[in-house]
């Protein structure tokens, strides 16, 4: 099951402590400099994944131009990885940005998370140069995804 939501879940907010463990490690000193850009406090439109009434992971999107929505603190647990939840919480978060009248879907995610870079090529995401605050940053990659017509949505 996912749960449509926002930061202030406690789920949430206990799954993106985690995914921070986990970010910690496998990014280290570069670790800092992503940290300043992750901040939960003042998003609104998060989702939690749910097996067996136990929070297994999460995601989150918050707007980034006009037509488009930054997708950000994906994360599922170790244990649950495998098991097609995090395209579940993408297809979601996707869901919800064409509901709320958005045509793309952009992203950032670091080459020491091949499993991610993965997924997002096999949902459709195309490789895009680095934007904003990640231009030029080396461990860095930035994908986008178009959901719709720009010209077909409504204001």
């Amino acid at each position: 099951m996912i749960l449509r939501t926002n930061t202030g879940n406690e789920d949430f907010v206990e799954l993106t402590r985690k995914l921070d463990l986990e970010l910690a490690e496998r990014d280290g000193e570069e670790h800092l400099f992503y940290d300043q850009f992750n901040k939960i406090d003042l998003l609104k439109y998060a989702v939690v994944a749910y097996s067996d009434k136990k929070s297994v992971g999460c995601g989150v999107m918050k707007e980034h131009e006009q037509n488009t929505m930054e997708i950000k603190r994906m994360y599922v647990v170790q244990h649950s990885r495998g098991q097609g939840i995090a395209r579940e919480i993408l297809s979601e978060l996707e869901k919800w940005t064409s509901e709320l009248n958005y045509a793309m879907c952009i992203l950032e995610t670091g080459k020491k998370q091949p499993e991610a870079i993965e997924l997002y090529k096999r949902s459709g995401y195309k490789l895009i140069p680095n934007y904003g605050q990640y231009a030029g940053v080396e461990n860095s990659v930035c994908f986008e995804k178009q959901l719709k017509d720009p010209g077909n949505f409504e204001y």
